[in-house]
């Protein structure tokens, strides 16, 4: 399946995307199949090839959340935006395993010592 979506360029504190057209088993900084436009967080610059993006579109091709939201801002179409990250999960107990209050480790066992009796006589 063929993803639309951003490459990381640039160095280290300076990030700079390229908006790519990629098969989506290939690595992120891998090979791309065409170049599409860029993005610059930095000076809040947005360019692509609308053109492009709706023929790759139209042949198959999906757009990522992060693109698709990028799309939308610089209202290059009039899409709703998508969700692109997952809220992290608080940690639940599993039902089997509920959190008990610790209970308090069990008084030793009271040993009865019986006392010697009288010998009882043998006849």
């Amino acid at each position: 399946m063929l993803k639309i979506r951003l490459q990381r360029t640039g160095k280290r504190g300076q990030a700079y995307f390229r908006v790519v057209v990629v098969e989506h088993t290939k690595k992120p900084k891998g090979e791309f199949l065409e170049l599409l436009g860029n993005y610059d967080p930095h000076k809040k610059e947005f360019k692509v090839d609308m053109e492009r993006v709706n023929h790759w579109v139209s042949s198959g091709a999906q757009v990522s959340p992060t693109v698709n939201n990028l799309l939308v801002n610089y209202k290059y179409w009039d899409k709703s935006k998508m969700q692109s990250w997952k809220p992290k999960r608080s940690p639940e107990p599993a039902e089997g395993k509920k959190d008990k209050p610790a209970e308090a480790p069990a008084a030793p066992a009271e040993v009865k010592t019986e006392t010697p009796t009288e010998p009882q006589p043998t006849v």
